[in-house]
């Protein structure tokens, strides 16, 4: 197994000869660009990473064109955390945001949280949630069940219940660097079984023993030999992925139509003659003054 690895990748592996299939995926520069955004307490950092990897890892397991992402959404008042989001699309773009409680006494609890669990935890009585979006055909949407406050075993437990298809993922980030890896037993037949009656358990084990630092530390093809080396692994080329965000200047014009003539106007002067939408995703600013706001409506 060799491979040279772009900076952020998605790596498809195979177990020759048999039903397995898995993904390793490994953001830097991608997941940098991300968290830079805002300025995000350490635990938010690390789930917004592990999320990131999340998408990139599912959508992989698809066959569509269109995105994928994870949310995770709570109306509780009281909640540190409110809400976040990472997709992926299938030509790899990835990005994601989240939305905090950032008072003094939040301030407090998040300078004592490091961890991706921590801050799935302060979301309280939360959603967790994968919508499936194709660039043709109706958008899907699933619950995934809370299991623990730890995103790769909800994940893992949800493509489980919802495909049948008993799934392991593992996720880690650190200040630099998001990596995880997915591995899947698709299904069997009896001769499958019978070839190779312990290969899941087996597998399972394996998998078991990466560690967090050689998912962030590692490349897919180190961590593949590390794990499987006693194992027929193939590798077909690497996906490339990276950050991309959607907004335009387009959307933001709709978003002023939106408002109608004279509420945009009315925004304009409240905001000093200048009216300006910034994405969070990318902080990119789109601009409008009166004279732009009109010739919107002309």
């Amino acid at each position: 197994m060799s491979q040279v690895y772009p900076a952020n990748y998605r790596q498809r592996f195979f177990i020759d000869g048999s039903v397995v299939r898995g993904d390793v995926v490994r953001l830097t520069d991608a997941y940098q660009t991300v968290i830079a955004q805002k300025d995000y307490p350490v635990a938010i950092k690390a789930l917004l990473g592990e999320m990131l990897v999340s998408a990139s890892l599912l959508i992989g397991t698809l066959k569509i064109d269109g995105r994928l992402s994870i949310q995770l959404q709570t109306s509780d008042e009281n909640a540190r955390l409110s809400w976040a989001m990472a997709e992926c699309d299938h030509t790899g773009a990835v990005r994601a945001l989240a939305g905090f409680a950032q008072d003094d006494e939040a301030d407090a609890v998040w300078q004592t949280l490091t961890t991706s669990d921590d801050a799935f935890a302060q979301m309280g009585a939360g959603v967790l949630f994968i919508s499936i979006h194709p660039a043709k055909g109706e958008a899907y949407q699933g619950i995934v069940e809370r299991v623990s406050t730890n995103l790769g075993e909800c994940l893992a437990h949800y493509q489980k219940q919802s495909a049948q298809i008993p799934t392991i993922i593992k996720l880690a980030s650190d200040d630099s660097t998001a990596g995880g890896m997915l591995v899947q037993l698709l299904p069997q037949t009896q001769a499958d079984r019978d070839n190779d009656p312990d290969l899941w358990d087996r597998l399972s084990v394996l998998t078991s023993t990466i560690k967090a630092d050689e998912l962030t530390g590692l490349d897919a093809n180190e961590i593949l030999y590390r794990l499987y080396h006693e194992e027929e692994v193939v590798l077909p080329e690497p996906t490339p992925l990276q950050f991309a965000c959607t907004c335009s200047q387009q959307k933001s014009e709709g978003a002023i139509i939106q408002l109608g003539l004279d509420d945009a106007k009315q925004a304009v002067a409240a905001h000093g003659g200048k009216l300006v939408l910034d994405c969070g995703f990318c902080g990119t600013e789109y601009q409008f003054d009166e004279k732009a706001v009109e010739a919107l409506f002309a």
